[in-house]
């Protein structure tokens, strides 16, 4: 059965808040549960303290993963989820250690779900690592049964697996999810190439007509007024009237032949507004607003490729790099006949900013039609990116 609307991150999301909710059950018999500690010869207020950790874990979890999966991470937000992750780490644990038993091993499951969404692999397969093993002075300190300090280690190395299980379930999650938004956005690179081909194949197929039209067409009916122009003036009378009828004929059909030749020349132009609105259709979290001038056309097939080849490598820059929720894209075309592209995001910025292979392709696209290309930063401000094509060549 096949779920295409599910959303897969917030699946793993309510995954882990129901496991939370399973650890939880002891507290459905809170008695019970202070008569156990008591039992053990426990502080009574351990029990308040464990359903204090548990508190503690639940608000932190609801909040870290309230976002999870979203690009937009400023260096504070960071901090802040690192923080958390300690924070539930440092909860988990002491659950543990308050409640003498190993359901932590269960929570530091959970926390597993949350690691490769937040740190880098290396660093989150550390964490997981660690925080398992953080158990060990856990299990050496349960009275009942008695652990010792190898038992621990063997404990810890079990519960391990339950991680390893939670953890690579996200990691393949996502992976998937972002291999689903690259293919979405590829997808509409390629519906804006197909739609710019397609505009190519009709200004070429006018061209085309209109040659005809004007080498075959054009050229026959002016040799038919010459032969016509001739006959008038060896025949008299009656033949003489019927012949300058049809040379009239054949030069107002000679008229509408250069009429219709001239209308599909005046209509040469490549109409880029589909093939921008194709490629900025469908992008995943990224809202793009896009300003384009009421009919967006250029003559040059060369030029309209420059110019959506840059639209393409300025969305794909905000998408991997910018950090940005949305994208003001505006395209202008000036009185001296020249485009100007503006670009801004509201992602983080940058304070040092190093040019790409995509970027310098860009510069060098425009810079072969004596375009140019400015891109402004700073940490915390985002991207403006202004970018200039003469639409006709120089003299």
């Amino acid at each position: 059965m096949s779920w295409p609307h599910i959303n897969h991150i917030q699946m793993l999301r309510y995954a882990g808040l129901f496991q939370y909710a399973s650890v939880g059950t002891p507290f459905l018999r809170y008695d019970s549960l202070v008569e156990d500690l008591s039992q053990k010869q426990l502080p009574a207020a351990y029990a308040h303290l464990w359903l204090a950790c548990y508190v503690v874990f639940g608000i932190g979890y609801w909040y870290l993963t309230h976002d999870l999966g979203d690009r937009r991470r400023t260096p504070l937000r960071r901090v802040l989820q690192i923080g958390l992750l300690l924070v539930l780490n440092l909860a988990a644990v002491a659950i543990g250690w308050f409640s003498q038993s190993g359901i932590s091993a269960l929570l530091l499951a959970v926390i597993a779900v949350v690691l490769p969404w937040l740190l880098p692999l290396r660093v989150a397969i550390a964490w997981m690592v660690l925080q398992n093993f953080s158990l060990v002075p856990v299990f050496a300190s349960i009275r009942e049964p008695v652990f010792s300090l190898g038992d621990a280690f063997l404990q810890s190395s079990l519960f391990l697996g339950f991680s390893v299980l939670a953890f690579v379930t996200a990691l393949v999650t996502k992976q998937q999810v972002e291999a689903r938004e690259e293919q979405r956005r590829l997808n509409s690179e390629l519906r804006a190439t197909r739609t710019l081909l397609a505009e190519s194949s009709r200004l070429s197929e006018r061209m085309r007509i209109s040659r005809e039209l004007h080498d075959l067409v054009g050229h026959h009916l002016t040799a038919l007024s010459l032969n016509l122009e001739v006959a008038s003036h060896l025949v008299h009378g009656q033949a003489q009237e019927h012949v300058r009828q049809a040379q009239t004929v054949a030069k107002l059909l000679l008229s509408d032949v250069r009429e219709v030749v001239s209308q599909l020349r005046e209509g040469d132009s490549i109409d880029l507004t589909q093939a921008l609105r194709n490629l900025t259709e469908g992008v995943p979290g990224l809202a793009i607003h896009l300003e384009l001038p009421p009919r967006f056309s250029v003559d040059d097939p060369k030029r309209a490729q420059v110019l959506l080849r840059c639209a393409q490598e300025i969305i794909t820059n905000t998408v991997r790099h910018a950090g940005a929720r949305n994208l003001w894209l505006h395209f202008e075309r000036n009185a001296g006949r020249q485009m100007t592209i503006h670009a801004r995001d509201d992602g983080q910025g940058a304070t040092q900013f190093k040019q790409g292979n995509g970027l310098a392709g860009m510069r060098e696209r425009l810079a072969q039609f004596g375009g140019s290309v400015d891109i402004k930063t700073g940490k915390g401000q985002g991207f403006t990116l202004d970018a200039s094509l003469p639409l006709e060549s120089g003299a």
